[in-house]
């Protein structure tokens, strides 16, 4: 026997049902049903926090369920159509959850079914479970385990037990949800366990006409006498209730396992494929780069085809000339000068040097007359020269210098 206690967890802060084991208890029934919980995770099964002794008595600290037990919540009748199948299908939830990792409770009762503060329903007191492949049988021969009113033929007469044992269990329970009382009743726990070996239970429709048919032809077949012939497991009663199993996951104390390999796997290419997919990519690249470029000179290409073209605002060229005479040396300097535009203006420079004896010359009267230009009033002076000799020479000219050779 065991003693359970509401405790505060103070380093998680948080309530927890601590169990403790009494002194006359078997010690090892208390470990195997912490050892159990350790192995399950489901929302349909009590969670299990730690395990030790204190001053040399074993405890537990498991989930706290304020809910109360279904035993607490069943009525004087039948429970309504819609919660017993809910509370039903949380039920095999949980035995399917236990019974795909080779656990079975054989204790499965309404006090044993809990609720938490949501009103699910949590399968707990896992102190008979115990897992199907072992050294030695689930329920020794001759002696009977479980709570009599719920305990499977197999189990009354000292058989071992199974997952069909807990269905035989689940099929209990479900009946009475339906009709608000047991399918065998009696003074004596031997009697009932006997009557669960021999008589047949009554039907559903009989004490509870209204009972949904489903729910009814369930009950039923989970508390046929042959193991064989009820539903297999867990996963056979979730799967009646229209539900499917949640997909297992992977244990703590589970072994990390190797997956296979698959066709998708990484591969190590030879080294040389390695270089031939190296220089595959490689001219790859410098083709997109070698189209980018040449789509790039295109639009400068157009662009510089189809700007307009740049005009002075006089329609031509102005020239500036300026004439310097020093030293015999004459310096003509011509500018040519764009109108504003985005072109640079470019300057010609000739340098002329002129090496001359010229002998004195006859300068006859000049004649000045006035000339009109296009609204523009120019003196002209012409001047006429009798004798004039002149020897010129030609300096060698920069780059960028136009040379000319002329006569002054």
């Amino acid at each position: 026997m065991s003693e359970v206690w509401r405790a505060h967890d103070r380093t998680l802060d948080r309530t927890v049902a601590l169990k403790i084991l009494s002194p006359t208890a078997d010690l090892q029934r208390f470990r195997r049903e912490a050892q159990a919980l350790a192995a399950l995770t489901h929302e349909n099964v009590m969670r299990v926090y730690d395990y030790g002794e204190d001053e040399g008595v074993p405890f537990m600290a498991l989930e706290w369920l304020p809910g109360g037990t279904l035993e607490d919540r069943l009525p004087q009748g039948p429970m309504p159509p819609d919660e017993t199948h809910r509370v039903a299908q949380g039920i095999a939830a949980g035995l399917a959850h236990l019974h795909a990792r080779g656990l079975v409770h054989r204790d499965l009762k309404p006090a044993n079914v809990l609720f938490d503060e949501e009103g699910r329903p949590k399968l707990g007191d896992f102190g008979l479970a115990r897992h199907v492949a072992g050294s030695g049988t689930l329920t020794e021969a001759g002696t009977m385990l479980g709570t009599a009113a719920y305990i499977s033929p197999e189990q009354a007469s000292g058989q071992p037990a199974g997952p069909a044992s807990d269905v035989y269990s689940f099929g209990v329970i479900l009946f009475r949800l339906l009709t608000g009382t047991l399918p065998f009743v009696a003074d004596d726990a031997l009697a009932l366990a006997n009557m669960h070996v021999r008589e047949p239970p009554p039907a559903v429709e009989t004490l509870q006409p209204a009972a949904p048919p489903e729910l009814a032809g369930l009950a039923a077949a989970a508390l046929r006498k042959d193991p064989a012939e009820r539903p297999a497991d867990g996963a056979a009663l979730l799967s009646a209730l229209g539900a499917a199993p949640a997909a297992r996951a992977v244990a703590e104390t589970e072994a990390t396992q190797v997956l296979p390999a698959t066709a998708e796997e990484t591969r190590l290419l030879p080294a040389a494929a390695a270089q031939s997919e190296w220089s595959r990519r490689r001219k790859a690249t410098i083709a997109a780069v070698a189209l980018v470029l040449l789509a790039a000179g295109g639009g400068v290409l157009a662009w510089a085809i189809t700007r307009p073209a740049s005009t002075t605002p006089n329609g031509g060229l102005s020239t500036s000339a300026h004439r310097r005479t020093h030293a015999g040396t004459t310096q003509a300097t011509q500018t040519a000068t764009s109108a504003p535009s985005t072109t640079t203006p470019t300057t010609a420079t000739r340098h002329t040097t002129t090496a001359a004896t010229t002998s004195p010359a006859t300068t006859t009267p000049s004649t000045t007359a006035p000339t009109t230009t296009q609204g523009t009033t120019t003196t002209t002076t012409t001047t006429t020269t009798t004798t004039t000799t002149s020897s010129t020479t030609t300096s060698p000219t920069s780059p960028g210098t136009t040379a000319a050779t002329g006569a002054t």
